[in-house]
């Protein structure tokens, strides 16, 4: 799920961030706002039938708005979680990965302990349910072989890593758990679904959700083996939540461009609602981007794009095929970048594309300082929201 660890961002205040968005200008970038002539809106609102002279109303689909924070942004995440009232329904701190022997720890430092948990804290008492992910990274580093590969093909090893995990769930009191286990093989295919559907029993028998982290695949092949290991169907037939990864079209060691053009986002849902229910569809939003310079991309969150361009004298530009603003400058050893990143028109045409898909929700990778103007978008692109304090608590 993680693009990287950010580097540090200053604070920057309220009023400070308002003019750095009106000094921030998009060549070329376009609100899409169209309404429907009135009577086309009413009539998408209705189910279309009269029954004895009454035209009964199609409820409003609601959405699930979830932000998906890592734990070395927790502070700031909390902070926009708790800024936006009625606006999340879950947070999913990023913080569990696994030991050399495959127990289930933080990732965060002891010495961040209590840091952590002053946030979960501020989330518990305003009621925002806690969903923390957990991924198979050790030490900040992603496993596969023998770890993730016991835990799915030795029935006894699976059996306690499911144990453990519900035990997690229970002990701090998380309404349930996001498993963000990445980079498995085609061999895995059969074996990772049995874990899926192990682990989702053992959370519903304790009134527990399970959300599941898959990579975004337009068709059943996708692009390679992490691809063919993830069955969409099964998976879908059984996770209460299952959390697309659309992002990294374009990736740290790639050629410069788009994060998640819209076009490939839409190809995305439409194949994923053939195999998933529309309602467990839950889209990953990005809020980041990188700085491409000899053939390397470097993560950079909104606000360290808006300082690259400011810094360079340079305006950026907004694609308008990909929906995505993106720049280029010379640095000061005359080394040429590219910077593609995200911001409130980008973003804003992902929650409208979820809205119109009738998916369950989105979820926002809240990685660094982001355009604040993705809050408003989010409330008017997806007006029925899932209230967090709706949802059971653990």
């Amino acid at each position: 799920m993680t693009a990287g660890r950010t580097r540090s961002e200053a604070r920057v205040p309220a009023t400070s961030r308002r003019a750095i968005q009106a000094a921030f200008p998009y060549r070329g970038a376009r609100r899409r706002r169209r309404r429907l002539p009135y009577g086309i809106a009413l009539a998408a609102a209705l189910l279309g039938t009269v029954i004895g002279g009454v035209v009964y109303l199609r409820p409003p689909s609601q959405s699930l708005i979830v932000a998906s924070v890592p734990y070395w942004n927790i502070g700031y995440g909390t902070a926009s979680v708790l800024s936006n009232p009625r606006t999340f329904s879950e947070m999913s701190p990023w913080m569990y990965g696994l030991d050399s022997s495959g127990r289930i720890v933080p990732q965060y430092a002891p010495a961040q302990a209590a840091m952590v948990n002053a946030q979960l804290a501020r989330l518990r008492a305003d009621r925002i349910p806690l969903v923390p992910t957990l991924a198979n990274v050790v030490q900040g580093q992603w496993v596969y072989r023998p770890l993730i590969t016991d835990i799915l093909h030795n029935p006894q090893v699976r059996a306690r890593h499911v144990a453990a995990i519900v035990a997690l769930v229970q002990r701090q009191g998380y309404a349930g758990i996001d498993i963000d286990y990445e980079d498995l093989g085609a061999r895995d295919r059969g074996a990772f679904t049995a874990f899926i559907t192990q682990l989702a029993a053992a959370l519903h028998a304790k009134g527990k959700v399970l959300s599941v982290d898959l990579f975004a695949k337009p068709d059943n092949r996708g692009y390679d083996q992490r691809n063919l290991a993830q069955d969409y169907h099964a998976i879908g037939a059984v996770a209460d939540q299952v959390r697309l990864m659309a992002y990294e079209y374009h990736w740290s060691t790639s050629a410069p461009g788009p994060i998640a053009p819209i076009s490939w986002v839409r190809a995305v849902l439409t194949y994923a609602k053939t195999q998933i229910p529309a309602k467990k569809i839950i889209l990953g939003v990005p809020l980041y981007g990188y700085d491409w310079v000899d053939g390397h991309g470097t993560p950079v969150s909104w606000l360290q794009a808006f300082q690259l361009s400011r810094l360079y004298g340079v305006t950026p530009h907004f694609d308008d095929a990909s929906q995505s603003p993106w720049f280029d400058y010379t640095d000061s050893s005359g080394r040429r970048h590219v910077v593609w990143f995200e911001n409130g028109p980008s973003t804003e045409a992902k929650f409208q594309t979820a809205e119109s898909a009738g998916i369950g929700g989105v979820y926002l990778w809240v990685y660094g300082l982001e355009d604040t103007s993705i809050w408003t978008a989010l409330r008017q692109g997806l007006p029925h929201r899932v209230s967090g304090a709706s949802i059971p608590q653990g």
